[in-house]
């Protein structure tokens, strides 16, 4: 093998070794792009859910006082109820 025949062989099989290390950098670079959306979808979705999850914290809180409220009138009206057939079911009195 001549002396020019080695020095093409070895820059052969030196162009293969770089292009198979900018394949692999290309590679990594699709991958680290495909990684960084990947991540801001990610962190768009933790934003919605943050705020979904305050939205529904708020309507839970709303529908808490709102409950309270329809107790305490219930309870009331119960009372007014009891009240009015406690009446009704008295013997009357003498003379009214």
């Amino acid at each position: 093998m001549s002396v020019i025949e080695d020095a093409l062989r070895r820059l052969d099989l030196a162009m293969v070794r770089l292009e198979a290390a900018v394949t692999r950098r290309v590679e990594a670079e699709e991958a680290r792009a495909d990684r960084d959306i990947e991540l801001a979808l990610m962190d768009e979705d933790r934003a919605r859910l943050a705020a979904e999850l305050d939205a529904a914290s708020a309507q839970l809180a709303r529908m808490a006082s709102v409950t309270g409220d329809v107790e305490r009138r219930l309870d009331r009206a119960i009372d007014t109820v009891s009240t009015v057939l406690d009446r009704r079911s008295s013997p009357s009195r003498p003379g009214a």
